[in-house]
């Protein structure tokens, strides 16, 4: 990762803030987007200053222009990892049409934004990845909106990596176990489900990592 030119939306999340830290502890040039100003700025201040810009994910067209703004920035990218997303829980008869419209924006819709625009900015042997996570496989009970918008987006994923199989950049779902970082607490709705102790933020960091790593590897710029 020595030298690669990362962007990473929703770095204002504890993943996200997290993987930004670890990319640029890693020699990495970083850029950070996020929705919280504080937040923002805490994780800028951590990278040495990286080009940070606010993002909005019901701007999806603001989502895309993030992209141009980050090459500009940084010269150049190698690699976007989209850490964007919400929660939400509850039986699919209380969970309302608002809160459904939310979890499929946030959780499918704005991170397709902004990988979409790299697609024409990511050199062939870079790297254009998301987070979604195991509930895509178990759907579990009480998580039938969560689990469908994160669905939505590795649907989406797994088009574009076949689409781009042969051309690149590479395209990856990455696919977290439960992680005990406070997003299940921060739910927009209903209450999280009793769940087995999760991995570390630092584990699902170092998982990112390792994926990353293990496809096209950025290239230096």
């Amino acid at each position: 990762m020595n030298g690669a030119r990362v962007l990473v939306p929703g770095a204002t999340g504890a993943i996200g803030a997290a993987l930004a830290e670890r990319l640029y502890a890693l020699g990495a040039r970083v850029a950070v987007a996020g929705r919280d100003p504080a937040s923002l700025a805490r994780v800028r201040a951590s990278c040495a200053g990286a080009p940070a810009r606010r993002f909005d994910a019901y701007d999806l067209d603001g989502c895309a222009r993030t992209i141009p703004w980050a090459a500009g920035r940084l010269g150049g990218l190698d690699a976007v990892v989209a850490c964007v997303g919400a929660a939400g829980f509850g039986p699919a008869e209380a969970v309302g049409d608002e809160v459904a419209e939310h979890l499929v924006t946030v959780n499918a819709l704005a991170p397709a934004a902004f990988l979409r625009a790299a697609l024409t900015v990511v050199p062939p042997d870079g790297t254009l990845a998301a987070v979604t996570g195991a509930v895509v496989d178990a759907a579990p009970a009480g998580m039938a909106d969560y689990a469908a918008s994160k669905a939505a987006l590795a649907a989406w994923l797994t088009a574009v990596h076949r689409e781009r199989r042969r051309t690149g950049p590479a395209v990856l779902d990455i696919r977290l176990p439960h992680v005990e970082s406070g997003f299940a607490q921060r739910a927009v709705a209903g209450r999280a489900p009793a769940l087995p102790r999760g991995r570390t933020v630092d584990e699902a960091v170092e998982m990112i990592v390792d994926a990353l790593t293990a496809s096209r590897a950025p290239s230096a710029g």
